[in-house]
């Protein structure tokens, strides 16, 4: 589940997508979080952590508990899924299920930052993916239990990109935390980020280059067409291969002038990563664990699916949208909503797009 990678243009501008995978839907509201309001984090009995919001952001966001039925959405009970603020430095979380297991002890009187609330706090007010490394150098930040997820510890790994394209990896393995420069701008899920780099390694061979004709004794070979230059490409759906065709994918795609065809061509490399429905499935036999959320079920033979997918223009601060519903995306201009000084929060299935009904041109 989730895959992200960071493409640039002919002029270096990065962009993000990513699409986040699950066996169930989930109600995901899409958050605006504006410029100085306080934001609190409480971990156990330590000190209450508060910042001030430095940069405004959109994100989309998840419930820390199930919302009672009526009730307003509060900022407070939102964790950020997927977001940029007006910097263009965006945060993505990612499943990673060996993030839990012993923390290291606190002093009484040091506060401290709730995994759950890394989104917000990145966001909120750094501008940079080295700010946001210093930050966290000295910063402890603690995996909670999240009552939406039976109690887990909070079983992700995050990213972190900015407009000059840096990366930065924030994860946490058996309660151990460590902060990765990500060279590839590309993530998935386990194994630690550290063995994907090491298993790039065995993909020297890759290249997008079609070697279409071969000499075999007297025999001519030719390709009956093109494309062989992805036949090394490992084909299934796990974390492993994903990344390597994440890092293929970023890397060797037409480099475009214009942002819009870079956001296009961002839309095109990300639909080699959706997943419809059933092309997978986890009998209970013989399947594989999925997450689960309070007041969500998972059917009994469970299929994970591309619940949504998201495109970032970190330059332009441009967040585009589409859920497993269509293939068309929305768009959302942080710029244009930047100087809000009121959050506000709307369920991500009101702002999908119907599919336009082109008839009336032939009419």
């Amino acid at each position: 589940m989730c895959t992200s990678l960071i493409y640039r243009d002919a002029s270096d501008r990065p962009y993000l997508g990513r699409t986040l995978e699950l066996s169930m839907n989930l109600p995901y509201q899409v958050s605006f979080m504006p410029r100085q309001i306080t934001m609190t984090s409480k971990v156990d009995t330590q000190p209450a952590l508060t910042w001030t919001t430095n940069h405004a952001f959109i994100a989309v966001t998840m419930p820390e508990v199930v919302p009672q039925a009526g009730s307003a959405i509060d900022a407070s009970i939102l964790k950020v899924v997927e977001g940029v603020n007006d910097a263009g430095l965006t945060f993505s979380v990612q499943a990673y299920a060996q993030a839990g297991g012993p923390q290291a002890a606190l002093d009484g009187d040091q506060p401290a930052l709730s995994a759950a609330d890394l989104g917000a706090y990145v966001l909120g007010q750094y501008t940079t993916v080295a700010d946001v490394k210093s930050a966290l150098a000295s910063l402890p930040v603690v995996l909670e239990r999240v009552p939406i997820l039976g109690g887990l510890e909070m079983p992700f790994h995050y990213v972190v990109h900015d407009t000059t394209g840096a990366s930065l990896v924030i994860e946490f393995d058996h309660g151990v935390r460590t902060l990765y420069d990500n060279p590839v701008g590309v993530m998935t899920n386990a194994p630690p980020f550290s063995w994907h780099l090491t298993n790039l390694n065995n993909y020297t061979f890759l290249s997008n280059v079609d070697r279409s004709k071969s000499q075999f004794m007297d025999y001519q070979a030719v390709a009956p067409g093109a494309g062989i230059a992805k036949a090394g490409l490992p084909a299934s759906d796990t974390s492993v291969d994903r990344l390597i065709r994440a890092a293929f994918y970023a890397h060797y795609a037409e480099k475009q002038s214009d942002p819009d065809k870079a956001v296009q061509m961002v839309a095109h490399i990300m639909n080699n990563f959706d997943r419809p429905r059933g092309i997978t499935i986890d009998p209970p036999e013989v399947g594989s664990g999925h997450m689960h959320f309070e007041g969500q079920a998972v059917e009994a033979v469970p299929t994970e699916f591309t619940s949504w997918t998201s495109i970032t223009d970190l330059t332009r601060h441009q967040l585009f949208l589409r859920d497993s519903g269509g293939m068309s995306y929305v768009r959302l201009d942080l710029k244009n909503l930047e100087d809000n000084t009121e959050f506000m929060s709307v369920p991500m299935a009101k702002l999908m797009s119907p599919v336009p009904d082109a008839t009336v041109v032939f009419a």
